[in-house]
């Protein structure tokens, strides 16, 4: 096979290296041939060396190709010079360590610079593209004349690991294409001096930070590409003039600067929705109208002043002529969306269902109301604790339950106040901190935190109910008497499934991650549909249970003698006030998140928040006081706690006469008298229901 070959035609001069076994390219190679116009060298694996003066001096050379020589170490740096119509340059799959010098170019023309899959180029060096062109251009957006541009600079798919500090200082590129390489730092100043019309980061997976100033010093850029990159912040400098903005697949950027520092932007592409929130109610002003906006305005307002219409008409030419050098008046086909004065960002990806464009709660109401029931719950709940636990008497049954339903109902309300807080921190910048809360520790905590405390209670709820319906229905029979220890391994099962259920998200069954409220409504899966219906089905069944226990405890202690006694009246306005609050409660949450666990959602994730706020805490505040501070043994409980600081004497007083007047009856229907016990309260707590038997 020829190691050469020239093509000459009228037209042009084409110079090929193609499966040659050359090592060498030595001075002077192509001296004399002024008329060549393009050189390829490809596919020369034994290539190790370009030496000076190659490419040199060639007037109408507008091309060259230097790929796949994988064996070409060297490149002398003289080896480039004084080639005014070169537009093309590419160096592709070789063996070089270091990037060629180009700065002895002075191309006339717009130069594309292709440097991709050269595994060993690692740095690049200050100044490294200065000299490459020296055309002075005009751009069409703004005008402006720059002195030296360089269309493209294309470095991609290998590793380069470092950007000094002023990669060229006169303005001279136009796009930089860095895009598929191992760049690992670009320094401030590093584009000082250079018009960066695009520049492409993407696919740079060890890039991970631009600094302040990365474009300190730079006219640009226009387009800024930085997807499938770790950056995880843009610049602060340097962001004015960018109109198109990519960040695909940049999973690290997670927080936007101040908005109005994009005075330009029109496009962008993110990768989370939240971020395009940012701009769904910002407008900016266009502050880059095109001439022929000015040139509009100035013909309306001539149009509307009284005079003939050869007068209007020859005014504006004037103003034309004057204003609107270069401007062709034939031009039809102009895009007159340049000339509006408010500019909306298109945005990708939209906001979805699970993710609106909001703040966690939403709406201010709710924003108020959910620090007054958090702060309700965590109240009443911790005055409850305190008091039972610091009671003199002995720890019974049903105060144990209630310890436990007091702390899972504390767990709620800290819940409630946790979303409550950093609502407030986000407000009117949700946007800016959603990625970082649904997909971080925070979210993941809050989410194990309300379902663990919610089964908890209604599991508690449940065990509850159906002691006092074991208790009084066998009141007669204390063999069946449920004992302490009893209750203790009740709770254990108790905290150990709702632990365990709570914890499943985390592994990937369903997901806290999905909204704002880090509730698990993830069903995209099989697994996570089934985690969810089952938790919403046990529910419904614990409510079920509740209601059907309290219905035999109404009919095991009404008096069968006395036909609508005052007594049975009481009872049952009880027992319908405690079914009454766990329906309010469970039965909208329980329809509307079955039915949305079916894929058939009935309302917004922006209106369950509603159900989140106003239904989903009823049992966290109600419990306290319809299980607890409404009953004569927490009054009795309370007072001589208080007693023990000097506060309320009598009453306390009072409170223990009662109850060993109440011992005392008790035994003795039972045909024996209580023993001198300091640690027995000698009474039955009841719930609000059977209080009549205190």
């Amino acid at each position: 096979m020829a190691e050469s070959s020239c093509i000459n035609t009228a037209a042009n001069c084409i110079r090929r290296f193609v499966l040659t076994k050359m090592r060498v390219i030595p001075k002077g190679a192509f001296a004399g041939l002024h008329d060549l116009e393009k050189i390829e060298i490809s596919q020369n694996d034994a290539l190790e060396v370009i030496e000076a003066n190659v490419f040199s001096n060639l007037p109408k050379l507008h091309e060259i190709r230097i790929e796949k020589a994988n064996n070409l170490v060297y490149i002398d740096q003289d080896a480039f010079q004084h080639l005014p119509s070169l537009r093309y340059l590419l160096i592709s799959n070789t063996g070089l360590r270091f990037l060629p010098v180009v700065q002895k170019v002075h191309s006339f023309q717009k130069v594309l610079l292709d440097i991709q899959d050269n595994i060993n180029i690692r740095t690049i060096e200050r100044n490294s593209f200065m000299g490459l062109s020296s055309e002075s251009v005009i751009l069409h957006w703004n005008y402006a004349h720059l002195p030296s541009m360089v269309k493209r600079v294309i470095l991609s798919t290998r590793p380069i690991t470092d950007f000094h500090d002023d990669l060229s200082s006169p303005p001279q590129t136009s796009d930089k294409w860095l895009n598929k390489n191992g760049i690992q730092e670009i320094e401030n100043h590093a584009f000082n001096g250079t018009y960066l019309d695009e520049l492409n980061l993407s696919d740079n997976q060890n890039l991970e930070k631009l600094p302040n100033d990365v474009f300190q010093g730079a006219n640009g850029p226009v387009v800024l590409d930085i997807s499938r990159t770790k950056i995880s912040f843009l610049p602060g400098h340097g962001l004015e003039l960018i109109k198109k903005l990519r960040a695909r697949s940049t999973y690290n950027l997670k927080k936007l600067p101040d908005l109005s520092k994009f005075r330009s932007l029109i496009e962008a592409n993110f990768t989370y929705p939240s971020h395009c929130c940012a701009f769904t109610n910002w407008k900016r002003q266009n502050t880059e109208l095109h001439p022929i906006c000015s040139i509009s305005q100035a013909k309306q307002d001539l149009d509307e002043q009284p005079g003939n219409k050869i007068h209007r008409r020859s005014a504006a030419e004037d103003y034309i002529s004057n204003y609107a050098i270069g401007f062709d008046p034939s031009e039809n086909e102009f895009d007159y969306g340049l000339c509006n004065e408010v500019v909306n960002v298109a945005c990708s990806p939209k906001p979805d269902a699970f993710n609106p464009c909001e703040d966690i709660m939403g709406y201010n109401i709710l924003r108020v109301l959910i620090w007054f029931i958090s702060v309700l719950a965590i109240t009443g709940n911790i005055v409850v604790l305190i008091i039972l636990i610091s009671s003199q008497y002995k720890l019974t049954v049903p105060r144990f339950l209630m310890c436990n339903l007091a702390f899972a109902d504390l767990c709620i309300g800290i819940y409630l106040l946790f979303i409550a807080s950093v609502d407030i921190q986000t407000k009117s910048q949700y946007y800016n901190y959603a990625i970082d809360w649904q997909t971080g520790a925070g979210c993941n905590a809050a989410g194990f935190f309300t379902v663990f405390a919610s089964e908890l209670s209604v599991y508690t709820l449940t065990v509850i109910t159906l002691e006092r319906w074991h208790t009084i229905t066998y009141a007669m029979q204390l063999d069946r008497k449920v004992r302490f220890r009893h209750a203790v391994i009740i709770m254990i099962f108790g905290w150990m499934f709702a632990f365990t259920v709570a914890l499943l998200p985390i592994f990937g069954v369903s997901s806290y991650m999905k909204v704002s409220i880090c509730l698990p409504m993830d069903i995209e899966t099989p697994f996570s549909q089934a985690y969810v219906i089952f938790l919403l089905v046990l529910n419904v069944l614990a409510f079920v249970i509740i209601c059907a226990c309290y219905i035999c405890i109404y009919f095991t202690v009404r008096n069968p003698n006395v036909i609508s006694s005052n007594s049975d009246t009481k009872i049952a306005k009880r027992m319908a006030i405690l079914i009454f609050t766990d329906f309010l409660c469970m039965a909208p949450i329980s329809f509307f998140a079955i039915s949305a666990s079916l894929k058939v959602p009935l309302i917004t994730v922006s209106k369950s928040k509603i159900l989140l706020v106003l239904f989903y805490p009823i049992n966290s505040c109600a419990n306290p006081f319809l299980y607890a501070i409404f009953t004569k043994t927490f009054r009795r409980d309370f007072f001589i706690l208080l007693s023990k600081f000097g506060c309320c004497e009598m009453q306390a007083q009072i409170y223990r006469t009662d109850t060993s007047s109440s011992a005392h009856n008790f035994h003795t229907r039972n045909g024996h008298y209580p023993p001198a016990s300091k640690n027995s309260d000698g009474t039955i707590y009841s719930l609000v229901p059977l209080n009549h038997l205190n």
